[in-house]
């Protein structure tokens, strides 16, 4: 199985692209974007407020704790890579009902 273009495997965990949308109506988890996946979430993107919603949202639906969940890159940014360790692409694509 090829993961979507939004996963990188890694020896110990995924990077996963995302596209944020802040201040939303509610947070959730949206459709895959070409290269990465939608994110709503209802804080502003301000002092890092949206960064952390978007942190305990993924977390949560992956099933894994919040430290093990690490912004890479674009934390001023919509286009976020996020490092998620200790689970495969095809961990990640079942836990986000990804198909």
């Amino acid at each position: 199985m090829n993961p979507p273009a939004f996963l990188k495997p890694l020896p110990d965990g995924v990077l996963l692209a995302v596209k944020v949308q802040p201040r939303s109506s509610k947070n959730e988890i949206g459709e895959p974007l070409g290269d990465e996946l939608r994110i709503k979430v209802t804080a502003p993107p301000v002092d890092s407020a949206a960064n952390e919603a978007v942190l305990k949202l993924l977390a949560k639906a992956l099933g894994v704790g919040t430290s093990r969940v690490l912004l890479l890159r674009g934390p001023g940014s919509r286009h976020k890579v996020f490092r998620i360790q200790g689970l495969k692409p095809e961990d990640v694509v079942k836990q986000l009902g990804q198909r």
